[in-house]
């Protein structure tokens, strides 16, 4: 039989074994608590847009001339460009918005037939062609000129028009006040999700820009993964998105 002294030793042993698992569980449950709500988050996606108007214009060209003897060729495409450098400005455009490129040549063959219509042979003649540019911030000079452009036919100018490309010159501006319309667009929806959940918002985790998005205002294109650049309207919209990270309390 145990004696007393050995009985109580065990007792006392016992007590501070229950003690201490209680404690231990106690401790390691408000662990695991804290551990929970370290790593609560909540993660929203603000956007931000803008409607603005073009303030830059391009519009290029340009126009051809044929001849079967390149000097003259290349006196004849001068006088052309001179033509329709004098018909751009009577239109208010600036001769310093205007830029020729250098003419470009080819050599060609045309064929021959006689009377009967039989192929009889080629002859070489030669094909000069010269692009140029107009480059603006005076838009509706520039537009109204696209209009009339094609009147330099009736004086003989052979020329092709591309569509005018449109572009913002506060481009950097604008991108920094969207960016603060759209964070501050994010941190309301995570303040109202916090608020909502019972909780309240913590500390910023992480901020992550998505992609730029210049679309036009009345066009039906789609956003692009990789950001798009409308040039094509003159009306456009912006717009931003910005991904934010906040502890969650």
């Amino acid at each position: 039989m145990e004696s007393k002294h050995v009985l109580v030793s065990k007792v006392i042993t016992s007590l501070f074994l229950c003690v201490g698992i209680v404690w231990g569980s106690y401790y390691l449950g408000k662990g695991v608590e804290n551990k929970g709500r370290a790593e609560g988050s909540i993660a929203v996606k603000g956007s931000g847009s803008q409607d603005f108007t073009a303030d830059l214009i391009a519009l290029e060209g340009y126009f051809s001339v044929e001849n079967d003897d390149l000097q003259l060729g290349f006196a004849e495409s001068s006088r052309q460009k001179d033509e329709l450098e004098a018909f751009l400005v009577d239109l208010g455009i600036s001769a310093s918005e205007i830029t020729f490129q250098a003419a470009t040549y080819s050599e060609l063959q045309r064929s021959l037939y006689n009377d009967t219509g039989k192929l009889i042979g080629y002859e070489p003649y030669y094909k000069l062609t010269q692009d140029f540019e107009i480059r603006s911030n005076d838009v509706s000079s520039v537009e109204k000129a696209s209009r009339k452009i094609s009147d330099v036919l009736d004086k003989g100018i052979l020329i092709n028009m591309y569509s005018p490309r449109y572009y913002y010159t506060k481009l950097a501006d604008l991108k920094h006040e969207m960016i603060k319309k759209a964070t501050e667009d994010a941190r309301q929806r995570a303040e109202i999700i916090a608020a909502e959940s019972g909780g309240s918002l913590g500390e910023l985790r992480d901020a992550r820009m998505g992609v730029f998005q210049i679309t036009g205002q009345y066009s039906d294109e789609d956003y692009s993964w990789g950001g798009s650049f409308n040039t094509a309207d003159k009306e456009k919209t912006a717009t931003i998105t910005i991904n934010l990270t906040y502890e969650s309390n």
